[in-house]
């Protein structure tokens, strides 16, 4: 099966605009961890999950297919990056007390992956899925951001996307599942910025690649009306968390 990696074209745009998740979602999943000592972050991007994890477990195994992705990662002396599909690793049997996937896991074949999480974690050991749906900033704006999302930019984006859109209800998830709360993200943005991220969307780099240019410049051009280039706005992403225990 050919793994799909929408995101090294545009890893260092991944790396200094995706927002980082909120400490609140890390002490939860801590707060059911039995044990700190191995930790595996499956498609770990920038490293943003593997750099918080690595303050809490002594070793931090962090993967992704793009090595692009890896090269513009937070560096650590207990993490350890590799280039490794998420369905077919070389970790040992029974290794990690926490695997956790943000924002990554509808690319994922689930089954194999499943049967990988299965088998590297130890017994009792948790897994934690995660990621953000789309944000809101103000009534006016969202408007005009729905419109971008729903008529330029939906047809490019992989199938995979409703998933996220959806929270991951209804992905099969084989765990003694823990009920969790809802959390946010919630950082202050320029309207650059802003620009910044739409950038890291597979959707847009797809939508350059066949129309040779990017939809994102108009977007924010009519934005200017609503969002002056300079002011800063609250830019709000819920957050959506699925928290399993693997055996024992």
């Amino acid at each position: 099966m050919e793994k799909k990696d929408y995101f090294s074209r545009q890893a260092k745009e991944y790396a200094a605009f995706r927002p980082t998740y909120p400490e609140e979602l890390y002490n939860f999943i801590f707060n059911h961890a039995k044990k700190s000592s191995c930790a595996w972050d499956c498609a770990t991007g920038n490293g943003q999950v593997a750099r918080y994890l690595a303050n809490h477990f002594e070793r931090v195994y962090a993967t992704d297919i793009s090595k692009a992705q890896l090269d513009n990662a937070f560096r650590a002396k207990n993490i350890f990056y590799s280039v490794t599909p998420a369905e077919q690793t070389p970790f040992t049997s029974n290794q990690f007390d926490l695997i956790t996937v943000a924002q990554a896991l509808h690319w994922f074949n689930l089954s194999d992956f499943y049967k990988e999480v299965m088998r590297t974690a130890r017994s009792g050991g948790l897994i934690a899925v995660w990621g953000y749906a789309l944000l809101s900033i103000n009534p006016e704006i969202d408007k005009l951001f729905m419109d971008f999302y729903k008529i330029r930019i939906e047809p490019y984006w992989d199938d995979a996307r409703k998933l996220v859109d959806n929270h991951y209800r209804g992905l099969p998830f084989p765990f003694d599942e823990i009920v969790c709360p809802a959390f946010d993200i919630t950082v202050q943005w320029t309207s650059g910025q802003f620009a910044g991220y739409l950038n890291s969307w597979s959707a847009v780099q797809k939508c350059i690649t066949r129309n040779g240019a990017n939809p994102v410049d108009p977007f924010m051009e009519g934005l200017r009306s609503v969002w002056n280039p300079g002011d800063e706005k609250v830019v709000t992403f819920p957050v959506f968390l699925r928290l399993g225990r693997i055996g024992g």
